[in-house]
């Protein structure tokens, strides 16, 4: 068919949740810094212009509130900030994305989730995309910090999330892929660079620039298939019937892409 191209160089592609599988305008992110307000002021007794300021100081020393107020001696377990935080967000405002959907079926690369927020959240936003399925595993909060539950103090074990590099390595052992081979998406730049320093291929999503250690830059997840052809290689190689479908298939997702962009 005229078709020649070299195998694909990734055999998993492990892909961030929030911000990155759905975008930033469904307005979880902002009802998550709320909640986060919110449950310092109710649950930990500050006052509302420091819980603001102190939500951003946390983030920035700590990776998040929860990991800050631990290491500061707060006896609040990973459940109870959850089930706060993420227990009143308004779900409904992610919408089942059949193009991403689309495009997730036509990768035939192991597909992993890697996300800091716990399993329930994972789980119910996953499933109102409409593409839970899509996935063979999610890394979560619970896979990278299995020990926290049994924690006798709050400064026992600390809380470790993405960009820790402790946190990527736990998460590519529970994934057992070889970096050098693995695509990583995800929209934070601290943790593409990590993502980086780890060895894996990374793409930065919700942004038209890459960043110093980012090997792509896409918008949108849907817009992959135009940057990163290569995904697809193995199957371009296969045989007619197999390269005609794949062929079919990504001009569809192409189209809809274009269509929707």
């Amino acid at each position: 068919m005229g078709i020649t191209t070299n195998a694909s160089p990734f055999d998993s592609i492990i892909f961030d949740l929030d911000d990155t599988l759905y975008p930033f305008t469904t307005g979880i992110d902002s009802c998550v810094k709320k909640n986060i307000e919110l449950f310092l002021i109710e649950k930990c007794g500050f006052s509302e212009p420091k819980a603001l300021t102190l939500r951003v100081e946390l983030f920035k020393t700590y990776g998040s509130t929860l990991a800050g107020l631990r290491a500061l001696g707060y006896d609040i377990t990973a459940d109870e900030y959850h089930s706060f935080v993420h227990g009143r967000l308004p779900y409904d405002s992610i919408k089942p994305d059949v193009q991403l959907r689309n495009l997730l079926c036509t990768i035939k690369q192991r597909k992993i989730v890697f996300t800091n927020s716990d399993r329930i959240h994972a789980m119910r936003a996953l499933d109102r995309l409409g593409i839970k399925d899509c996935f063979e595993q999610i890394i979560c909060f619970e896979t990278i910090n299995p020990n926290l539950p049994n924690s006798t103090r709050p400064d026992e074990f600390p809380v470790l999330l993405k960009p820790s590099l402790d946190a990527f390595k736990i998460a590519l052992h529970a994934a057992n892929v070889d970096p050098r081979r693995t695509l990583f998406l995800d929209d934070s730049v601290r943790n593409i660079a990590a993502g980086k320093e780890m060895g894996l291929h990374t793409v930065l999503v919700g942004k038209t620039v890459k960043s110093k250690e980012a090997d792509y830059a896409v918008e949108f997840v849907s817009n992959v298939a135009q940057a990163i052809p290569e995904i697809w290689a193995n199957e371009m190689d296969g045989d007619d019937e197999t390269m005609t479908r794949t062929k079919s298939e990504l001009e569809s997702v192409l189209a809809t892409a274009v269509v929707g962009a």
